[in-house]
């Protein structure tokens, strides 16, 4: 089952912030993957979660799909 085009509302949700937050967007642009993304929010800004309560690691998460996601603002 998926979610708006992806493949649950926990990727939907971290995606959609990415993708919609200017500062969120900047930010991903300039790491090497997801997991760089995740790592650095909780390192660097201590967020552990987007504003929906959808944790950045959470075990649901489509981080393959995520990392395409993270390449795809690089370029």
């Amino acid at each position: 089952m998926s979610y708006n085009g992806w493949k649950n509302y926990a990727t939907w949700n971290v995606a959609l912030w990415i993708q919609n937050d200017e500062g969120l967007y900047n930010f991903a642009k300039d790491c090497a993957s997801y997991q760089d993304f995740s790592n650095d929010m909780r390192a660097y800004f201590d967020s552990v979660e987007t504003p929906d309560k959808v944790a950045w690691n959470d075990s649901a998460l489509d981080v393959d799909r995520l990392d395409e996601l993270i390449t795809e603002l690089a370029t």
